[in-house]
């Protein structure tokens, strides 16, 4: 019966993926977008009916203008660089030293016996709880703002690799070590694959702390500048707009670094490794 079956030529069954391809994502593109137009429509008609005066409930087309206004005077740029660099600085403290401890109490009795309390009690804490501490220990500044990002993102990562290393099988250890695997073989060919998703999401949450965190420390560390800076000294103006665009980017970068970063760790991570589940 298949062979009486009528086939449909290569080029046409491609075409036919294709459309069916870009309408799926059409669709992903609309239901995507849904909720915002529903948000931007509910501002809108809560903005124009009066409910707040304009100045502390702009329409979204002042926000527009604010956006525009500060991106082509370049100082919403400059903000923004300044803040991913303190970012990139503290999150890159918190990687190193997370995965270090993480893989040290995964591996050690004695490291885990040391280290998961102090981990334990400190991760439920507040980010924002520490920072008068470390305004006290490092001043006002970058550094405070960079060694509070690094300490606080640090937990997730610590925690998820800890988990990643004890999943990892005995009997795969085991058996490496019966083929004769040194320590060096072990870590990059059985207990690294085997624990790397368990990695990747920790720096995922590690990353995602990090951002709030920073944009929270900005307001209280006084630095020159950077976006949480930025709306905390528009709201002594009440410059709604201002404070609104931040908020703005401070969403779209988030969700950047989420998609472009980690969404190409994984893929990349798949083609190394082949242990992504």
């Amino acid at each position: 019966m298949s062979d009486l079956a009528p086939t449909a030529p290569p080029h046409a069954l491609a075409a036919a993926t294709s459309v069916a391809r870009g309408e799926s994502r059409l669709w992903a593109i609309a239901r995507n977008a849904f909720p915002f137009l529903v948000v931007a429509v509910l501002w809108e008609a809560t903005a124009y009916l009066g409910f707040f005066p304009r100045k502390l409930f702009p329409p979204l087309e002042d926000v527009a203008t604010a956006f525009v206004r500060l991106t082509a005077s370049d100082i919403l740029p400059h903000h923004v660089l300044d803040t991913l660099v303190r970012l990139t600085a503290g999150f890159a403290l918190a990687a190193i030293a997370g995965v270090a401890i993480g893989f040290a109490m995964g591996r050690s009795r004695r490291a885990e016996d040391i280290f998961l309390p102090l981990v334990s009690i400190g991760a439920p804490i507040p980010g924002l709880a520490y920072a008068p501490l470390f305004l006290l220990w490092f001043g006002l500044g970058n550094k405070t703002a960079v060694l509070l990002v690094g300490f606080v993102s640090a937990f997730p990562i610590i925690f998820n690799t800890w988990t990643g290393v004890k999943a990892v099988k005995e009997i795969w250890v085991r058996s490496a070590q019966a083929m004769g695997a040194d320590n060096r073989r072990l870590l990059r060919h059985v207990i690294l694959p085997g624990a790397l998703p368990y990695i990747l999401t920790g720096l995922r949450l590690g990353l995602a702390q990090a951002w709030r965190i920073l944009v929270g420390v900005e307001m209280l560390a006084a630095v020159p500048w950077g976006l949480g800076w930025m709306i905390f000294g528009a709201r002594e103006f009440l410059n709604t707009d201002v404070m609104l665009a931040g908020v703005f980017v401070i969403g779209v970068i988030g969700l950047a670094l989420e998609k472009l970063v980690f969404q190409r760790l994984e893929q990349y991570t798949v083609v190394r490794w082949g242990m992504m589940s």
